[in-house]
């Protein structure tokens, strides 16, 4: 069973993920929220204005009295701001399976930033929270993201027709997921 620590900051060679704040509000919308290429397949609406993350934000902060919410800026240690977000969107308790959700800003595309920030994430998510299951998915427009899996370690486990929507509509979906039990193989 997972012993839920909540979000704590993790720290990597090139990112600080860590608890949000109302004042990242301005980088939010500047570095990733505003660009309809970076929310093309996400399940939220490209911000208009940076007055649309003050309300994400207030929730996300009030979110962090849980144990269990575990929700990340991936700050770039060489800017000092976050240039995107990783959390967990969706989990059971039952089998301890956390489902992971990311975006970054097109700018820091293809640089292997994402592939840092889950692994972070994936390693404290099995060592320090317990987790025996941790799964992503995505849409099958978007390779790229199921290349971040890959990297990662998780396995392809087949593909849900029609089984989400995002801003595209209704979309076929990727899956991918690793075993702690994997993981500890990795890391030896």
């Amino acid at each position: 069973m997972p012993a839920h620590k909540g979000t704590k900051t993790i720290k990597t060679p090139r990112l600080i993920l860590r608890k949000a704040r109302l004042a990242d509000a301005e980088a939010m919308f500047r570095n990733w929220a505003n660009d309809p290429e970076v929310t093309k397949f996400l399940t939220w609406p490209t911000y208009k204005n940076v007055e649309t993350a003050y309300p994400i934000l207030e929730m996300w902060e009030k979110a962090y009295e849980k144990p269990d919410y575990y929700q990340w800026m991936i700050e770039l240690k060489e800017i000092g701001e976050p240039i995107g977000s990783i959390s967990v969107v969706r989990q059971r308790e039952d089998i301890g399976m956390a489902e992971i959700g990311y975006c970054i800003g097109k700018a820091w595309w293809h640089q292997g930033i994402m592939t840092e920030a889950l692994r972070g994430v994936m390693d404290y998510l099995f060592t320090e929270v317990n987790m025996n299951r941790i799964e992503a998915k995505h849409d099958t427009n978007n390779p790229h993201s199921g290349g971040v899996m890959k990297k990662c370690g998780m396995a392809f486990e087949g593909i849900a027709r029609a089984s989400d929507r995002n801003n595209q509509g209704i979309c076929d979906t990727a899956h991918y997921a690793i075993l702690r039990s994997d993981w500890e193989k990795e890391s030896l």
